[in-house]
């Protein structure tokens, strides 16, 4: 990591073992940077899986492959490769692909379609399969590692570290999910973000996990953006191993069903706001609430375009109270809207109420607002009960030298 950790970065917690998860890390040298970069997660038999992926058409041959093979329900391996995202390589992508799972397959005794793959880093450049293969031989070989050094090895622009935990009582047993994402520029999720890996002990059928896996994903990753950009690569996967000792959980009437929804919903609420904080350049953490819209689909809409735009990103990052360009993204989003009934905030403070700007408005609170590092944007639609919360960061010089500089 090249970059001064961000002033919004948050300190990495106390994570517990996962029974049936063991994490190793290594150096294939993907990049010419000193660190490790691939990193391997073994998975106890029986473990089950699911997952969400980019819609991105130009995706990656991991994702394909991995798209298709989370279906059988099942994983015995992960391998993530950090500084090469094998992106629009053809044949040559594909082909290291699956002789990394070919060979995990083989230590394992395992089906290949058991082992996932996962790759970040520059698009356009084939995955060596010499470097690959060492790599995959020296993780298997080496000692255990802990979920900070796995949650560093995953990253690229990353600038620090980023974990959640969280624990449910299902069945009368206490459940533990634990899980790492990467991810700091390159993000408006379609279906997932980044990368991002989620690992419990809970006991659950793989059709009922990916249900909930989908539910929480809407709710979190699929309303963060940092730069309007869907990723090639974007890759969440939730893995249970079972080894709790609860009742499986496969529907929503379970024993502890809603208990366990809530805690995966936590956690990806973590790490949804972590790759935020860690956006390319921020120095803001921007929460964006719309109510009043014609429908909650309407309002995640409406808040992603405020979200996206660069004029509202970079009003926040000068500090200024400019309202008017809140009303313009709200008005270009292609969603119901009345201008007369529109009404927009700032830290909870009402610039302009029903279409107009109040009579009796001052804008020194809501300057001082804009001060911090955590600013909300408040839009009400006035139209019915639509709503969503949406989470963003600042537009800065910051993310202009990072990202002309990425292949260096």
């Amino acid at each position: 990591m090249t970059h001064p950790a961000s002033p919004l970065a948050l300190p990495f917690p106390a994570m517990p073992p996962i029974a049936g998860v063991t994490l190793r890390v290594a150096r294939a040298g993907y990049k010419d940077w000193g660190r490790c970069d691939l990193t391997y997660a073994e998975l106890a038999e029986g473990t089950a899986v699911a997952g969400v992926f980019t819609r991105n058409v130009c995706c990656s041959s991991e994702v394909e492959l991995g798209r298709a093979n989370v279906r059988q329900g099942r994983a015995r391996a992960l391998v993530v490769n950090a500084g090469n995202s094998n992106a629009f390589t053809g044949y040559r992508g594909r082909e290291a692909v699956e002789q990394i799972m070919a060979q995990v397959a083989d230590h394992l005794g395992c089906p290949m379609e058991q082992v996932f793959v996962s790759s970040t880093g520059v698009i356009g450049v084939p995955l060596p399969k010499d470097k690959a293969r060492e790599g995959v031989a020296a993780a298997l070989a080496t000692q255990p590692c802990d979920w900070e050094d796995a949650a560093n090895t995953i990253g690229t622009t990353d600038t620090f570290a980023k974990g959640a935990v969280a624990t449910a009582i299902v069945g009368g047993k206490t459940v533990t999910l634990a899980a790492i994402i990467k991810g700091s520029g390159m993000i408006a999720p379609d279906m997932a973000t980044m990368l991002g890996y989620i690992f419990t002990d809970c006991a659950i059928a793989p059709s009922f996990l990916q249900e909930l896996l989908g539910a929480a994903n809407a709710q979190t990753f699929s309303c963060i953006t940092v730069d309007s950009d869907t990723s090639t690569s974007d890759t969440v996967l939730a893995f249970a191993t079972g080894k709790a000792g609860n009742q499986q959980l496969n529907c929503e009437g379970c024993p502890g069903a809603d208990a366990f929804a809530a805690a995966l919903g936590d956690v990806c609420r973590q790490l949804a706001h972590l790759v935020v904080r860690d956006g390319e350049g921020a120095q803001k953490f921007i929460v964006v609430s719309v109510t009043g819209a014609a429908s909650d689909a309407s309002a995640r809409t409406i808040g992603l375009a405020i979200a996206n735009s660069p004029l509202v990103k970079t009003a926040i990052a000068g500090e200024d109270a400019n309202w008017g360009r809140v009303v313009m993204a709200v008005g270009k989003a292609g969603e119901p809207a009345d201008r007369d009934r529109l009404s927009v905030g700032f830290g909870g403070i009402w610039c302009a109420r029903e279409g107009l700007p109040l009579a009796d408005y001052d804008e020194a609170p809501v300057a001082a607002h804009l001060k911090g590092r955590e600013i909300s944007i408040e839009v009400d639609l006035g139209l019915g009960e639509g709503r969503a919360t949406v989470w963003t960061c600042d537009l800065t010089h910051g993310y202009i030298s990072i990202n002309a500089d990425y292949r260096s």
